[in-house]
């Protein structure tokens, strides 16, 4: 599965702002089950950014919610995420 985050942020807040996102990836990083994660800003609208984490499994990702690094240096970001549905279950096709 892969979690997806959405935040509206100022342009003066930016270099900032990624750099918290840059700590809090790192918290989820040593987390059992995540497999791989980034985050960006938009080419279009640049106070638009995003955060996606590739999960195992949803349980995995929801444990690392309850990791107590991650609550120290994730949810305060997630916390200001646009405020929208942002698990998605992977699909394949070949």
């Amino acid at each position: 599965m892969f979690a997806i985050a959405r935040f509206t942020v100022p342009l003066a807040n930016a270099a900032h702002f990624e750099a918290q996102l840059d700590t809090a990836l790192t918290a989820f990083s040593h987390c059992a089950g995540f497999e791989s994660g980034e985050f960006g800003q938009n080419l279009d609208d640049l106070t638009l950014w995003s955060l996606t984490t590739h999960w195992e499994n949803v349980g995995s990702y929801r444990r690392a919610l309850s990791n107590n690094d991650v609550k120290m240096n994730a949810i305060p970001i997630l916390a200001q995420a646009i405020d929208e549905p942002g698990a998605y279950e992977r699909s394949y096709s070949e």
